[in-house]
């Protein structure tokens, strides 16, 4: 079946795989199917759409409204919510249910879901309660010790970081698992002392590396194996290594300098048309111990999935989820979810069954367009309802959403609380202020932190070109960014990090560092281009028109094993 996008215009498909998908997750009761309806969105627009109601980086200052103190926030002050503290949220000092509301068939389910968010107190941070000394980060559990880090897990003492799982000192990382020490490093694994390095494993003391695997003591290296003291892949002795490296290591303008050589000198190399491992049947990347899966990318161990992006094990029947937890079936449109069953449209909820449209319900089932719940059954927006009352009133509702369009499709993006330019959407679908605006959505001015009493303002372009010329002052001054112009100042702990590994202090922003990083990572879509050694025709995470050397998994196996 082919559809026409409803918003971007582009033709899609919907597949027959997809169809039975649909099929199977519609709900029934009383022994009626409620048919689950194709999407009206593109798996572009899906994705925007669930995406735009994901704030991971814009924190702010503000009170919590249930203590007044002090709190960090990814609510902004002039947001129309109420909002609490993270222990105070999980206390028992409020009632969810003193904000239910009966349905009203005379409007929009959507309409009237979107006035229950509003009034429903919201969690400041999306933590867990065995997060420590993490104020200043957000999407994370079971850390110690880390700052302004998203979605961290495991980990502890690290600094900038997306998503690194089980790291310790990981700074400026994407997707890190199981690092130490480790900087300006991107989907790398099991490694120590790695700096700006890309999908490299067991890999040691080493800067430059790409597609490496057990390297040590390596610099400017990509697609080798188990080596030592190579240099731009020439294999050097220990002390020709040490004198050639010397030089570039500690001083910013020698690290520059040789990153540039590094992209030019990796860009005439072959690169893997996807980085799949011990996966079947399956279209996507960054996949592995995974089967029967398309389009998906960033997963391990998931099963029989589509549209999907980034997640947990042991998953399976999951089509159109972003960062979705370990032990999920059966569920749709999912974005922040963790272990639920048979589950359509849920924003951070986790191990629900049979609960629909929700927002922060978890161990939950049988619940249908609810926020904040916490082990309740049978609720429809907040309001509690007898098992018999519940099977009598929700197929009325989907009916009503039937009518009104709204059925099977996920949250609006204008319903979403955070700005546009706010939520990740803007990461993987940059628009400018005036496209966001005629769109209809929201959009957020800038704010930069007050740096009153700051005792020194310096251009980053003026520090020391090496650590060892650091004073210890530098913690008071604000330094601009060299491209956005931005201020930024830099913690103890960092500082002491730079220190212990001879590293020369950054010249960008953390934000602009971060943007650098999603650059360097390969896109979540997949092109149709031939290989450049054999010529098959291959879907790959390479766009046709860039200009490096890309070989089908055969023929990259051949080459680099």
């Amino acid at each position: 079946m082919q559809k026409t996008c409803a918003i971007s215009g582009t033709k899609f498909e919907v597949t027959d795989d997809d169809l039975r998908f649909y099929d199977r997750i519609s709900p029934v009761i009383n022994g009626k199917k409620f048919l689950v309806p194709p999407p009206s969105l593109s798996p572009d627009e899906r994705h925007r759409r669930r995406l735009s109601w994901r704030n991971e980086r814009s924190l702010y200052r503000r009170k919590c409204d249930l203590s007044g103190k002090s709190i960090i926030s990814a609510y902004s002050p002039d947001k129309p919510y109420t909002v609490y503290e993270h222990k105070e949220y999980e206390s028992d000092k409020w009632d969810a249910f003193e904000y239910g509301r009966a349905f009203d068939f005379n409007r929009p389910f959507f309409e009237q879901y979107s006035e229950l968010l509003v009034d429903m107190p919201k969690q400041n941070l999306f933590i867990t309660d065995d997060m420590e000394n993490c104020d200043y980060c957000n999407y994370g559990g079971a850390s110690k010790d880390c700052y302004l880090c998203f979605c961290p897990f495991g980990s502890e003492q690290c600094l900038y970081s997306w998503t690194p799982g089980w790291c310790r000192e990981d700074v400026d990382g994407y997707a890190n698992i199981s690092c130490q020490h480790c900087y300006e490093t991107i989907c790398s694994e099991n490694s120590f002392e790695l700096r700006f390095s890309s999908h490299s494993k067991s890999c040691s003391n080493s800067f430059f590396l790409e597609d490496c695997i057990g390297c040590e003591n390596c610099f400017g290296c990509i697609n080798l194996q188990h080596k030592k003291h190579c240099f731009l892949t020439e294999q050097l002795s220990e002390e020709e290594y040490g004198s050639r490296v010397k030089s570039i290591r500690e001083s910013y303008t020698g690290l520059r300098k040789f990153e540039k050589m590094f992209r030019d000198f990796a860009s005439r190399e072959p690169h893997k048309c996807v980085r799949n491992f011990q996966s079947e049947n399956c279209t996507g990347d960054l996949l592995r111990e995974c089967r029967n899966c398309t389009e998906c990318y960033d997963f391990i161990d998931i099963d029989h999935c589509s549209y999907s992006f980034l997640g947990g094990s042991k998953s399976h029947s999951l089509y159109d989820t972003d960062v979705i937890g370990v032990g999920a079936v059966e569920c749709y449109e999912h974005i922040g979810s963790i272990g639920c069953n048979r589950s359509i449209a849920g924003i951070y909820v986790s191990r629900n069954m049979e609960t629909h449209y929700s927002f922060a319900t978890r161990n939950s089932e049988h619940c249908f367009g609810c926020d904040g719940l916490r082990r309740k059954k049978y609720c429809v927006l907040n309001k509690q309802y007898s098992k018999e009352e519940y099977e009598k009133l929700l197929p009325k509702i989907i009916e009503h959403m039937m009518k009104t369009g709204e059925w099977g499709e996920f949250f609006p993006l204008e319903l979403s609380p955070f700005a546009y330019n706010e939520s990740v959407a803007q990461e993987f679908f940059p628009l400018t202020k005036e496209e966001v605006v005629k769109h209809g959505w929201k959009w957020k001015e800038q704010e930069d932190p007050d740096f009153s009493g700051i005792t020194k303002v310096i251009p980053a372009e003026t520090l020391p070109d090496t650590i060892e010329n650091v004073p210890d002052d530098v913690l008071s001054w604000s330094i601009q960014c060299s491209e956005s112009k931005r201020y930024f100042r830099l913690q103890r702990s960092e500082l002491e990090f730079y220190r212990k590994m001879s590293l020369p202090l950054p010249h960008l922003h953390p934000d602009m560092r971060y943007e650098r990083r999603m650059k360097r990572k390969n896109p979540w879509k997949l092109w149709n281009r031939n290989c450049d050694q054999c010529g098959t025709l291959m879907k790959t995470t390479y766009a046709p028109e860039r200009s490096k050397i890309v070989y089908c998994e055969k023929c990259y196996l051949e080459t680099v094993y």
